[in-house]
């Protein structure tokens, strides 16, 4: 072979080496474009839940005690006008706080009856009532309450009566009780006018029942003593 053809066989064999070598890289960037675009890794991380949120402006409040008045007006509650009340985020876990209502009745005298519990569950929240005597004894109805059937909002939550409860109050002739939801709010903290309420609603088409006190979480107040039974 002369000169003149080796360099035409060269000039020949160089650019189909070049284009197979390109060839190649490009496979191989194909190959490597699904494992990025399937890296969980790079997947944005969901922010936490209504629920999850409301559940954590509670847990702020635990050990602290608020002072508090019921403001709803029906007849069916005028004992409780006026009284001081006393909310108390008396114990707090990841999935439970429990905090105790207490009512005065007089001079240095309280009804401490009352703690409300509100747990996580895999459906989203859960609110309980605890209902004992002073003598530590559980009451007949007690362990009522409700879960969410919303995702409601970090302010609001709300519980619409559960079987259990249902089941309760059927047994103690508190029929009108079946339709009960409860709502547990509270502001954000470190508002001038952050505050803590406890609802009760029953519809008009039962006996429109309407029950709310609320709670300053400006100014906390000293614990109370614990509830009866504890």
């Amino acid at each position: 072979m002369n000169f003149i053809g080796f360099m035409m066989r060269r000039n020949c064999v160089a650019p189909m080496l070049m284009n197979k070598s390109i060839m190649i890289s490009s496979a191989a960037l194909f190959l490597c474009m699904p494992l990025v675009a399937c890296d969980s890794s790079l997947a944005p991380t969901p922010g936490p839940s209504p629920q999850d949120l409301f559940f954590e402006r509670l847990s702020l409040l635990c050990g602290k005690a608020y002072a508090g008045l019921l403001v709803s007006k029906q007849e069916a509650d005028a004992d409780m006008a006026g009284k001081p009340m006393i909310m108390h985020a008396a114990s707090c876990d990841l999935d439970e706080i429990k905090i105790p209502f207490h009512i005065a009745e007089g001079l240095d005298e309280w009804d401490r009856s009352r703690t409300w519990l509100i747990t996580r569950t895999d459906q989203g929240l859960r609110l309980k009532h605890r209902h004992r005597h002073e003598d530590g004894s559980l009451d007949a109805v007690t362990n009522y309450g409700g879960n969410t059937n919303r995702t409601g909002t970090a302010e609001r939550q709300e519980f619409a009566v559960d079987a259990e409860s249902i089941a309760s109050f059927q047994a103690n002739d508190l029929d009108q009780s079946v339709n009960n939801v409860w709502a547990v709010e509270i502001s954000q903290p470190g508002q001038s006018n952050a505050h803590f309420s406890y609802e009760l609603r029953r519809p008009e088409t039962a006996d429109g029942r309407y029950f709310r006190v609320e709670f300053d979480l400006s100014k906390p107040v000293a614990p109370p003593p614990p509830p009866w039974g504890d």
